[in-house]
């Protein structure tokens, strides 16, 4: 753990107004995350800029680079090409927690933040729930197109009152125990 302490941002002493703190992300960040099986190799740059002011410090993540993924149909490995840009705000209040997906409380009294798993979520999100080698990319485009054609049958064509059960001896028996209740 004393590796993800390199994406510790000392805020107690910031003063107020912009400060930008970059951090290099490579296969040795992704390693510290339990139970990760999607991204394990990476090379990426993550520029967090904090902006501080009184009660808020507002945290602008932008990370830009390449991941390494499997395709999904052929298991080769690719490089997948993020740019990500997201927005935690961190809020001065009694106790720490999570207000909300955007929102932390901090204290007056909180020395630090840790800004390493916010990254590694952020990757992670940003990866396609699809993966496809590039190679695959113009196949993909053509399945989903071909994915919204509507295919008409006899029966959708037939009248309402042919499928209406009017002679039907089942309906006459329910309606007569309908109306004797």
């Amino acid at each position: 753990m004393k590796f993800l302490k390199n994406f510790d941002i000392d805020i107690i002493r910031l003063k107020e107004g912009e400060h930008v703190f970059p951090f290099e992300i490579g296969n040795d960040f992704f390693g510290h995350f339990a139970g990760n099986d999607v991204v394990s190799d990476g090379k990426l740059k993550a520029n967090v800029v904090l902006k501080k002011q009184a009660g808020v410090i507002e945290a602008w993540f932008e990370i830009n680079g390449t991941v390494v993924l499997t395709c999904d149909r052929s298991l080769d490995e690719y490089d997948q090409p993020l740019n990500i840009r997201e927005r935690i705000l961190y809020k001065y209040g009694p106790e720490e927690g999570e207000l909300n997906e955007e929102i932390y409380l901090i204290t007056n009294e909180t020395a630090q933040i840790n800004v390493a798993q916010f990254i590694y979520e952020f990757i992670l999100l940003s990866v396609p729930a699809k993966r496809l080698h590039p190679r695959y990319q113009d196949e993909a485009f053509d399945d989903e197109d071909s994915e919204g054609t509507m295919v008409y049958s006899s029966a959708a064509e037939e009248s309402d009152e042919e499928l209406k059960p009017a002679n039907n001896p089942l309906w006459e028996e329910l309606k007569k125990l309908k109306h004797n209740e």
